[in-house]
């Protein structure tokens, strides 16, 4: 088994984890959708909790990059900050979808150790760079960067719940825009 089809399970474990949750995850049907035969997974993933785990881990660091690579593109950080919400957005485009993390953050409870590490990795990258970006652009108090970060990435993963449970994007963007009005988020 190379380490194309690793990918692809990944990718596919992604798209289904979006869709449906760490419990969601079934070896049977990420065969089907990678083209292999589902006792090929276990090459990679001896259990569902390594893959869950990997998958997870593999979201958090292509959101870390993405993150990075606006703060590198963009050199006002209220501008970046100006454009965290469509990193959420970007799922909900993608067939209704939420973020991976906070859907398996809702399942929390039933879910394995590792993965359960590799959620609160995702929530930890997104607050730090939400504050690196809250302090750099002096949006907040020094004291209560870290609070002010915790409530956008809170409200913004909140709005893509409401909007996913409605199937209608424009929910979001209205939501967004309640923040950017309340405050919450710089216009």
């Amino acid at each position: 088994m190379n380490s194309n089809a690793k990918e692809e399970i990944l990718a596919a474990g992604r798209r289904m984890a979006q869709a449906h949750g760490y419990g969601g995850l079934n070896f049977r049907d990420l065969a089907l959708d990678v083209g292999i035969k589902h006792a090929s997974i276990y090459y990679h993933f001896p259990t569902k909790a390594d893959l869950g785990a990997a998958v997870a881990r593999r979201y958090w660091e292509d959101t870390a990059a993405a993150l990075d690579a606006i703060s590198a593109d963009i050199s006002d950080p209220l501008d970046c900050l100006r454009l965290y919400p469509d990193t959420f957005r970007q799922a909900l485009k993608n067939s209704n979808r939420i973020c991976l993390c906070s859907f398996m953050a809702a399942e929390y409870d039933d879910l394995p150790e590792q993965v359960r590490a590799e959620i609160k990795t995702f929530a930890d990258v997104n607050v730090a760079w939400l504050s690196r970006m809250l302090a750099a652009g002096g949006a907040v108090e020094d004291k209560a960067v870290d609070q002010r970060a915790r409530a956008i990435f809170a409200a913004i993963a909140g709005a893509q719940l409401i909007a996913r449970s409605r199937a209608d994007i424009a929910v979001y963007d209205t939501l967004i825009e309640g923040y950017r009005a309340a405050g919450l988020l710089p216009r």
